[in-house]
């Protein structure tokens, strides 16, 4: 088979290429008839093959449409979900707020109402100690008079007087001796 490979190759290259105006002795009807059988063969069979990678292709591409759509919808509803968070983090932060401003504003008043509290019962302890002092200097004044008084009257007062006082006393008291 070489050898026939190696003649017919030879004897184009002598001869070189050119036209052949008969078409019957170059095969042009054998050739247009081949290709036309392959060309008619291949394209079925090419044609279901390409039939068969465009139904892939359209295939993947509505997958990926509709995975698309899925994702879409799915930020959707996350975007809902983040600002139906938001809201309601934003409601919690004030009333957070609001109940810690109650619980400043009762913390104030429990202060201010123990402050007022401390400050009477001081008062009335001082008044009380004043009260207390007050009769302490009292009973040392009169303690303090009435010893000095003693002391004056036993300096003072002889055996004579004293039982003048008493005869007076007992008179005034309706008695006689």
């Amino acid at each position: 088979m070489m050898q026939i490979f190696h003649l017919v190759a030879n004897q184009y290259i002598k001869e070189g290429f050119s036209f052949n105006p008969d078409f019957l002795e170059a095969n042009v009807i054998n050739i247009v008839i081949l290709l036309s059988g392959l060309i008619y063969v291949l394209r079925k069979f090419l044609g279901s093959i390409l039939n068969v990678r465009q139904e892939k292709v359209l295939s993947a591409i509505s997958e990926s449409e509709e995975r698309l759509q899925q994702a879409k919808a799915r930020l959707a509803e996350a975007e809902k979900q983040l600002n139906q968070t938001q809201l309601i983090i934003g409601q919690i932060i004030k009333e957070a707020e609001g109940t810690a401003q109650k619980v400043r504003e009762s913390i104030l008043a429990q202060g201010k109402s123990d402050i007022e509290r401390l400050t009477i019962a001081g008062k009335a302890s001082i008044s009380t100690a004043e009260y207390q002092v007050k009769q302490q200097i009292q009973q040392q004044i009169i303690s303090l008079a009435i010893n000095r008084v003693t002391s004056e009257l036993q300096n003072q007062v002889t055996p004579s007087m004293q039982t003048k006082i008493i005869d007076s006393s007992i008179a005034q008291l309706g008695g006689e001796l």
